[in-house]
C-alpha cells in the first residue's frame, strides 16, 4: 500500500524550494563538486580552498547532503553523489547553469514576478532598467555566465537531437543564435560530412573559435557575427533555432522566423528546438515547460508555446510545420519547411 502524501508537507516543500536553488547556486559558484571529484574532503579543507568560513560551509554541505547532493562520510568529511557529480562545472555538468540561474541579476528579477503578473510588464527590465540582452552586453561577467549556462545544456540537447533527427542527408547546418557554438560543435563532431554556419552577436561568437577548435571542427564551421533580426546566412540545408523563439513575444519571434525564411531555399528545413506545452489539461510532464514559460515572462520577455501556437507563428512566417519530434530531454524538435503557394 502506497504511503499517503501529506499535502501540507508537500506544499511546504514547494514553498521553500528557493532555499535549495540558492544553496545549489552557492555550491556551484564555489565549485564544491569539482573539489570533491577525487573523493571525500572535510569542510575545513574545502573552506581553505574556497576561502569560506568553515562552520558556515559545513552547514551548507550538510543541508545539501539532506537533499541528496552530497554525502557525509564519518571521519572523512563530505563526498559527492550522482546528483553532486552533475553539479560540476563545464560542458559535462550543470554547475554553470546553477551559477547563472541563481545569479543576483536573475534572483532579483524573479523577486519581481508579482509585478509581471499584475502588470504584464517584464520583471527583469522593471528591476534593472534594461533588457536581459542589454544587461548581458553591458555586464560581461553575466554575459559569460549566460553563455556557459547555455553550453552546459546545449551539448545534452544536441546529443538528444542527434538521436531523434536524421542529419545524414544534410550538408550545411546554420545555427541561428547559436551562442559560442556548443550545440553546433556537437552536431559537426558526430557528422564529419557536415559544414556549419554559426550566427550570433559579435561579443557572443567571440568565444566560438576556441570552442570549435577544441572540438576539432573549426575547419568546417564559418562564424558570422551579426543580428538574427536582420540577416542570416543564405542557402543552408537546415536552420537550427535552439531556445531562440521562446525568448521573444510573438511579433519579435515572427520577425526572426521571417528572416530565416528569406534565407531558406526550397529544400531547406527549419529545426526549432523548444519545450512544447501540451495542455490543457497540463500533465506533470509539462512542469519544465510551464515554469520555463514563467522564466521567459520574468527574464527575456518571451513565452513557451503549444504545438498550435507554433503552427500559427510559423505559418505567418511562410513556413509549414511537418512534424514535432520528442527527444529524451524536455525539448522537442519542431520541423518546418517553406510553404508552397
Amino acid at each position: 500500500m502506497s504511503e499517503r502524501v501529506d499535502p501540507r508537507r508537500q506544499l511546504l516543500g514547494l514553498i521553500n524550494g528557493f532555499r535549495i536553488s540558492q544553496a545549489l547556486h552557492v555550491a556551484a559558484v564555489l565549485r564544491l563538486s569539482d573539489h570533491l571529484a577525487e573523493g571525500p574532503r572535510t569542510a575545513a579543507d574545502l573552506a581553505a580552498v574556497t576561502g569560506c568560513d568553515p562552520r558556515s560551509l559545513h552547514r551548507l554541505l550538510r543541508a545539501l547532503a539532506t537533499a541528496g547532493v552530497y554525502l557525509e562520510v564519518p571521519g572523512e568529511g563530505f563526498a559527492s553523489t550522482p546528483l553532486g557529480d552533475e553539479l560540476r562545472s563545464g560542458a559535462e555538468g550543470l554547475g554553470d547553469w546553477a551559477v547563472f540561474a541563481g545569479a543576483s541579476s536573475m534572483w532579483r528579477a524573479w523577486g519581481a514576478l508579482e509585478h509581471s503578473v499584475r502588470t504584464g510588464e517584464n520583471a527583469f527590465a522593471s528591476v534593472h532598467g534594461q533588457t536581459v540582452w542589454e544587461h548581458r552586453a553591458r555586464t560581461p561577467a553575466d554575459g559569460v555566465a549566460f553563455d556557459a549556462a547555455m553550453a552546459a545544456v546545449s551539448r545534452h540537447v544536441a546529443e538528444a537531437a542527434l538521436e531523434a533527427y536524421d542529419f545524414a542527408a544534410l550538408r550545411t547546418v546554420a545555427d541561428v543564435g547559436g551562442g559560442n557554438g556548443a550545440l553546433l560543435a556537437t552536431v559537426l563532431r558526430r557528422h564529419p560530412h557536415l559544414h556549419g554556419q554559426l550566427l550570433d552577436q559579435p561579443h557572443v561568437v567571440a568565444a566560438a573559435p576556441a570552442l570549435l577548435a577544441a572540438a576539432g571542427v573549426a575547419d568546417r564551421c564559418e562564424i558570422h557575427p551579426g543580428d538574427l533580426f536582420a540577416e542570416v546566412p543564405p542557402g543552408a540545408d537546415a536552420y537550427v533555432l535552439k531556445s531562440i523563439l521562446h525568448d521573444w513575444p510573438d511579433e519579435a519571434a515572427l520577425a526572426i522566423a521571417r528572416t530565416c525564411r528569406r534565407a531558406m531555399r526550397s529544400g531547406s528545413v527549419m529545426l526549432v528546438l523548444e519545450r512544447v506545452l501540451t495542455g490543457p489539461p497540463y500533465p506533470p510532464t509539462d512542469l519544465p515547460a510551464a515554469f520555463s514559460d514563467l522564466n521567459m515572462l520574468v527574464g527575456p520577455g518571451g513565452q513557451e508555446r503549444t504545438r498550435d501556437e507554433y503552427d500559427t507563428l510559423l505559418r505567418a512566417a511562410g513556413l509549414r510545420v511537418t512534424r514535432v519530434l520528442p527527444t529524451t530531454t524536455d525539448v522537442s524538435i519542431i520541423e518546418a519547411v517553406p510553404s508552397t503557394g
